[in-house]
């Protein structure tokens, strides 16, 4: 809502799926994948994590040993998810507590995305209706579903 460009895509996605790939590839983004039509105000967010978590899987088939990480575990349980994230980047555990403390810091403070910007917005509400079509999009990106863990390969996990 608070950078126009993506203002724009929000805005004309419900017109045309083609709409969102010209204003993309004008703004210097491939937006061939982009190409959907968003018919409710949670699906270029959607949208999004799909194709996040496809070209996530496209490098690991490749050979590329990156690894994911749920938001969910991150927020229950922010030492522990912090000290595995350490280890796997080989970095000492003990900077785990350092990277909670980072956790409250608003990283997007001084941009257009900052909390105190886009804290006044009321979130979307996920009806049956809304739900299905996410999944029906989820789907069509082979992603995990809404309702579902979203545990994916190679996801970072506390034991």
């Amino acid at each position: 809502m608070v950078h126009p460009s993506l203002r724009l895509v929000f805005i004309f996605g419900k017109l045309s799926g083609h709409v969102i790939k010209n204003v993309l590839d004008f703004m210097g983004f491939d937006g061939s994948d982009f190409r959907v039509k968003i018919d409710n105000d949670l699906g270029f967010g959607v949208l999004l994590f799909a194709l996040t978590t496809k070209r996530y899987l496209d490098f690991r088939r490749r050979g590329f040993e990156v690894s994911a990480l749920r938001y969910e575990d991150l927020v229950a349980r922010p030492l522990d998810m912090c000290r595995i994230i350490m280890e796997f980047c080989g970095l000492p555990v003990s900077l785990a507590e350092l990277g909670v403390k980072a956790l409250d810091v608003d990283s997007q403070r001084n941009s257009l995305s900052a909390k105190s910007n886009i804290g006044c917005y009321k979130e979307p509400e996920m009806t049956p209706q809304t739900k299905a079509k996410l999944n029906e999009l989820l789907q069509q990106y082979e992603t995990p579903l809404i309702g579902e863990p979203g545990i994916i390969e190679g996801t970072l996990m506390c034991s």
